[in-house]
């Protein structure tokens, strides 16, 4: 296993897809943090305000895994691999997953870093309860954490749906459009979908999950979801 994830790894880092997600997880980093904090009308005086500013966005590595597993199947990637290693697609996915985890937690580091660059020095001149030391790596490490669950959530769900177009835009969907319906009509409801979990873990403060709760919730439905894309991964035609 140790051997298949490494080669998925050097496929997964020597790809273009790799450097724009951590690109992108750059600026969309620096920006949250200079528009929650520069850019808000009063000042971050609560502490879970303050750790929701520096918080992780999962959601990236979401996609990053779907673009990833959905394009193994678009580029007809799997069935090679399967015949040169002699190992089943089931098999090959769970090393994928970990591949992934570990590139989705480096792009997820690099942003995370930025961020505290950025958002740490500037909290420190917001009124109320300081950023602790404490509270910062719970920020920094539940980001990282979320960051590799929501990779091998999107491995997972890439898997199952194949077709990159219609898995990304189904995505985006959920997180912009039935994710906020839901968030009006229940937020309870939103902490239990994988999306509003991963950002509890991150560091957002959510309506009703604590910390651990989040990480339950966010390692159920990546579970949940991995098996199913083994066992249907098991059961494919590789030709």
């Amino acid at each position: 296993m140790t051997a298949l994830i490494r080669g998925e790894i050097i496929k997964t880092t020597t790809t273009r897809t790799i450097l724009a997600y951590a690109a992108m997880a750059v600026v969309l980093a620096v920006t949250q943090v200079l528009v929650t904090i520069l850019a808000t009308s009063s000042d971050l005086t609560a502490l879970a305000d303050k750790k929701e500013a520096i918080a992780g966005l999962p959601v990236l590595l979401l996609l990053f895994g779907i673009v990833g597993a959905a394009g193994e199947h678009r580029h007809r990637t799997v069935a090679p691999a399967v015949l040169v290693t002699g190992r089943d697609g089931g098999f090959m996915l769970l090393a994928r997953a970990g591949a992934y985890a570990i590139a989705g937690v480096t792009v997820a580091a690099l942003a995370t870093v930025i961020t505290l660059a950025v958002g740490v020095p500037l909290l420190a001149g917001e009124s109320g309860t300081a950023l602790a030391a404490a509270d910062i790596a719970l920020v920094a490490g539940g980001s990282l954490l979320a960051a590799a669950l929501s990779a091998i959530l999107g491995v997972a769900l890439g898997a199952l749906v194949r077709n990159q177009v219609a898995a990304v835009t189904g995505t985006l969907v959920v997180v912009f459009v039935a994710l906020p319906l839901l968030d009006a009509l229940s937020p309870t409801a939103l902490d239990l979908t994988p999306v509003g979990a991963a950002q509890g873990v991150a560091g957002s403060t959510l309506a009703t999950l604590s910390w651990s709760g989040a990480g339950l919730v966010l390692v159920g439905w990546t579970l949940l979801a991995l098996i199913a894309a083994v066992l249907a991964e098991r059961r494919r035609d590789i030709a």
